[in-house]
């Protein structure tokens, strides 16, 4: 009933404002998880190894700080609404790119461009998104915005299911490119943050510099860097490799790993919502450890039960908790960020985060060569979860040593 209430407290254009940053955000997370559903098919269409294509996941991910940086820079000197527009033109433009790649390097470039407008849009769209909403209702809209992300391997799951089996992997791609038409709503419909027009106000013309956000920042910055590069491992590492291990170690069809996906990501969507609402109470940094601790205890369910019906319920419970503690990640970098850098300092930190952990299903697809099953096939069920349970460990203790600035007015 709050949470009711927290939205009905909503005018129009803050409505609308959170929409739009929720489906921009929603629509770029599809872009990516397309590729982890087609990772053996397109190996196979350009007769490399699967290592190979996670590479292309990987140079995603890693060129995400470079957008972030760029855009978050725009965001900060020309206001978040314009800047987001271009992201999101331009991450679907190379999402429809690569449908036409015709080798793999090509491919690896267009998904290394396309990591540069993943990057921006999630810092700008987060930005505009808190700055637009009172206090109250930050914890709730944090938990539901970041779930966009999980929202969008859902749609991922749909559109594998439905377009893939009768028109290839390309024809993902294509359909990958309809975020742009988002850009008309947000053109029509959502004004800049008057958060920044303020602060626009009052700056003197010194001070933005991201040389000077470094020189006095330096210790937040680390400390923000090394979170999200644990956040990010604790995401990357219970999904992207996922489909693969479903479908290569369990013997999944694709008409049985798309339901899988699909239910295991609703899990994360209630999570990341609700976890992110009681964190207006409990606190961001309590939330966070508490989800991560049941992480480690779903560990085995979620990875090693023995059949498909308790697999299911793992993998729900699992993303839970694991978009749970992400539901946090969008208010607490937000509270966090001194004012002047809002843009740039959130979406900097949350994608250098992705760059150090770029290689998770990379490093996962190397190790599980090392871990052999029996019949001497990879395996990836053993891998992930040692894995896991090193990154919950090292997200408790970051947590923990933290600090927190709940319910900050900006």
């Amino acid at each position: 009933m709050e949470a009711i209430q927290i939205y009905r407290s909503l005018n129009r254009t803050q409505r609308n404002t959170f929409l739009a940053c929720f489906l921009g955000w929603t629509l770029d997370a599809l872009d990516f998880f397309l590729l982890t559903f087609v990772v053996r098919d397109v190996a196979g269409e350009f007769s490399v190894s699967i290592v190979k294509v996670t590479f292309a996941i990987t140079l995603t991910l890693m060129m995400r700080p470079l957008g972030a940086l760029i855009f978050g820079m725009f965001g900060d000197r020309f206001g978040r609404r314009i800047p987001l527009m271009v992201d999101i033109i331009f991450y679907s433009v190379m999402e429809l790119l690569t449908a036409f790649s015709p080798n793999y390097t090509v491919f690896l470039i267009f998904r290394a461009l396309y990591g540069i407008g993943m990057g921006g849009e999630w810092g700008l769209g987060a930005s505009l998104a808190m700055e637009s909403l009172p206090a109250q209702a930050r914890g709730l809209a944090s938990g539901v915005l970041q779930q966009g992300y999980s929202f969008g391997f859902l749609l991922a799951a749909v559109v594998y299911w439905l377009v893939f089996p009768h028109f290839g992997w390309r024809a993902l791609f294509v359909v990958g490119a309809l975020p742009a038409l988002l850009v008309i709503f947000i053109r029509a419909r959502v004004p800049e943050s008057e958060a920044w027009q303020r602060e626009r106000a009052a700056r003197t013309p010194q001070s933005l510099g991201i040389v000077r956000m470094i020189r006095e920042k330096w210790r937040l910055l680390v400390y923000a860097i090394l979170l999200m590069t644990a956040f990010n491992y604790m995401s990357h590492g219970t999904q992207d490799l996922y489909p693969t291990f479903l479908q290569k170690q369990r013997g999944l069809s694709v008409n049985q790993t798309a339901p899988v996906a699909i239910i295991y990501n609703l899990g994360a969507i209630c999570g990341g919502t609700l976890l992110g609402f009681y964190s207006q109470r409990w606190g961001r940094r309590r939330t966070i450890i508490i989800a991560a601790i049941l992480g480690i205890l779903l560990i085995p369910l979620w990875i090693f039960s023995p059949s498909l019906p308790l697999l299911i319920v793992g993998g729900f419970f699992m993303q839970f908790m694991v978009q749970g503690a992400w539901g946090v990640v969008p208010v607490h970098l937000n509270e966090l960020s001194p004012p002047g850098w809002r843009g740039t300092f959130p979406g900097v930190v949350y994608q250098l985060g992705n760059f150090f952990s770029a290689n998770a299903a990379m490093l996962q697809a190397k190790l599980a060569e090392y871990f052999v099953r029996p019949n001497g096939q990879p395996d990836y069920a053993l891998t992930m979860a040692c894995v896991m349970v090193v990154v919950f460990l090292a997200l408790i203790l970051l947590a923990a040593i933290g600090r927190e600035k709940r319910g900050i007015e900006f």
